[in-house]
């Protein structure tokens, strides 16, 4: 599996200045060790089946289930059969369902 751990660079920029925040005390040395180990979350790529047993295990259509996500129900459609790959913040969001449940999103 692949894994998304690659940073952007707007996050080495916001986790640049978390940790300037840091260094003058706006910032707890707690918080910014819980920061930092947010960014650098590796997630696996997740297969179209899983995404529709996380929606499935929710007992949510995929309309719901696109709202919670924020994005259409067309994308959750085309994630389920394999036609696109969730990615970025989706991944992430999806990786916490699979954690946490959907509760953890509501």
């Amino acid at each position: 599996m692949h894994k998304t751990g690659k940073q952007s660079r707007i996050l080495a920029e916001i986790l640049e200045t978390t940790r300037g925040l840091h260094g003058v005390g706006l910032i707890s040395k707690r918080r910014m060790s819980e920061f930092e180990a947010l960014c650098q979350l590796d997630i696996d790529d997740m297969p179209p089946e899983k995404i529709k047993a996380l929606r499935e295990h929710a007992h949510v259509s995929q309309a719901v289930f696109a709202a919670v996500l924020n994005t259409s129900v067309s994308t959750v459609q085309k994630w389920e059969v394999g036609d696109k790959k969730p990615s970025g913040p989706s991944l992430k969001l999806l990786s916490l369902i699979e954690r946490k449940g959907l509760e953890a999103l509501l």
